[in-house]
């Protein structure tokens, strides 16, 4: 394949052609135009260093890592958008010209889905959190618990509440999780986190038990299935006993599960297939995280940083 060279980009990328699209056909402003068409300079250079020439063979994954790559490289979130803008408006252009089959910026992300991640907790605030529960009170067990397996395995909440007595099965460590759509996965749980569940189960559990379980692993002080927001006002006052500033929520401990393995140098398909996600794509959005990680034990470790 002839290699595409930088002055060539225009014409093997239809540029001009889509800054007459966006002019002529949109009204866009002169400023809207020149962003837009840099925008999409700058994928097609990316893409040429990737060995793709022009945009029909740009792929789904390929326009992912571009926008992971701009974030990388310190792109503001507010100037990505606009990228993602331009991508999906240069997109329709080329679909509706015929000069590409498909559309592969149909499920490409926006850095709101960053934003919206919460704080992932350290290490040592996740330890102060495992040891707010009182030992004093009636249900610090149950509540130990219910942390201790929240951040063990990194279930959604409503899996989190939904887990029956026969889903704990401490004999393998595993959790069986039914997930999104009907769903069933295992999901190991690590000693700790069994050990809590297992003095749950035999002290404080029987004494909660009035015959309304359902079935259900956690329960309320009043014997029935603990609910959503019954898991979240227990993290909520756990987060206080423990003196931690970040807003936490159940799904701070899922993100903070996936984020701290990943940390650890887990694979990024295993820790895809713990979560329950069906897209690695979606896993991959805790390679944000970990990438910032990264770049703060650098910033304070490296010499030369």
């Amino acid at each position: 394949m002839t290699k595409v060279a930088p002055h060539d980009i225009d014409r093997a990328f239809w540029v001009e052609a889509f800054e007459d699209y966006l002019s002529l056909e949109l009204g866009s402003s002169g400023h809207t135009v020149l962003n837009y068409a840099r925008d999409i300079r700058r994928l097609a250079s990316y893409a040429i260093s990737r060995g793709i020439q022009d945009p029909e063979t740009i792929t789904p994954q390929l326009l992912r890592e571009f926008i992971y790559h701009l974030k990388d490289v310190g792109l503001a979130p507010s100037s990505i958008r606009r990228q993602v803008s331009a991508i999906r408006t240069y997109y329709r252009f080329l679909a509706g010209e015929g000069h590409v089959q498909s559309d592969p910026s149909l499920q490409l992300e926006t850095p709101k889905a960053w934003r919206k991640l919460p704080d992932v907790l350290t290490v040592e605030e996740i330890e102060a959190l495992l040891a707010a529960p009182n030992p004093d009170e009636p249900l610090a067990w149950r509540d130990r618990s219910l942390l201790e397996v929240g951040y063990a395995t990194g279930v959604r909440v409503s899996e989190l509440v939904g887990l029956g007595t026969v889903d704990v099965w401490f004999d393998e460590s595993l959790v069986r999780v039914l997930g999104k759509g009907s769903k069933e996965r295992l999901v190991p749980i690590g000693r700790r986190a069994l050990g809590a569940a297992a003095v749950y189960a035999r002290e404080v559990r029987p004494t909660l038990d009035k015959g309304h379980t359902e079935g259900r692993f956690f329960l309320n002080a009043r014997g029935r299935p603990l609910s959503r927001v019954g898991a979240w006002s227990i993290i909520k006052k756990c987060t206080a006993k423990a003196g931690i500033s970040k807003r936490v929520s159940p799904h701070t401990l899922r993100h903070t599960f996936a984020t701290h393995l990943l940390e650890g140098g887990a694979d990024l398909r295993a820790v895809q297939e713990m979560l329950g996600h069906a897209d690695l794509a979606t896993t991959q959005i805790y390679t944000h995280v970990d990438r910032e990680y990264l770049r703060s034990v650098h910033k304070m470790h490296h010499p030369r940083s």
